[in-house]
């Protein structure tokens, strides 16, 4: 199966994260509320976004480290679908907010850093009933000119998905390095500045489906 395509608005404004939404929006599965757009907007970036887009999957970024059942019903109470942890949190945490999840027919996401994680760790996010896992390229290394997926990333994709993940890949993916996931098979892919800094960011979104489907079929 083909992965669906997310926006990151990850911009300072809400008017600069919704003129790019709205023009992509026809070629848009889901749409992320990026963690420096909520910084800057608090959850009412969330709650327009929703009455906006009341049938698309909507992200709250928010990256839980602590205060779980706080955080993510605040998220989910104000119209988000999926709601991030970090991988440093600890597993009451992550239960906690598997828990409000559950209690709005919602998905926890855990976003993988290096230092925090391990294939055993994975499993005890698998048990307490996280379905997803985000394996990304971070922003800093992007721009230090850190580019290359390497086999390991593909290894952990694997192993993430043979324990029953859903898998997104992250990290400044272009049309052109699409190709590089053939066969690895995420389930997203997500797309930020190349959408929302897009001249045009309709074509920027068609363009990575028309190679989303050359790739996937």
């Amino acid at each position: 199966m083909a992965p669906r395509l997310q926006i990151a608005l990850d911009t300072l404004t809400l008017e600069d994260a919704l003129a790019p939404l709205q023009k992509a929006q026809s070629q848009i599965d889901i749409i992320e509320c990026g963690t420096i757009l909520i910084i800057n907007q608090g959850l009412r970036a969330v709650r327009e976004i929703r009455a906006l887009f009341p049938d698309l999957p909507i992200l709250a970024d928010v990256r839980i480290a602590e205060a779980g059942s706080l955080i993510s019903r605040n998220c989910f109470e104000a119209g988000a679908s999926w709601v991030s942890c970090v991988a440093g949190a600890s597993l009451t945490t992550i239960e906690q907010v598997v828990q409000v999840a559950d209690e709005f027919h919602g998905e926890v996401q855990v976003e993988l850093a290096e230092e925090h994680y391990s294939l055993e760790k994975a499993q005890r996010w698998a048990d307490v009933g996280v379905k997803h896992v985000i394996v990304k390229r971070s922003r800093d290394l992007e721009a230090a000119g850190k580019l290359e997926w390497s086999p390991k990333d593909f290894d952990r994709i694997a192993e993430l998905k043979n324990l029953g993940f859903k898998v997104t890949v992250t990290g400044g993916i272009t049309v052109e390095e699409l190709g590089v996931f053939s066969g690895h098979n995420p389930d997203i892919v997500i797309a930020g500045r190349s959408i929302v800094k897009a001249e045009n960011p309709l074509a920027a979104a068609t363009a990575l489906q028309n190679k989303i489907a050359q790739v996937w079929g």
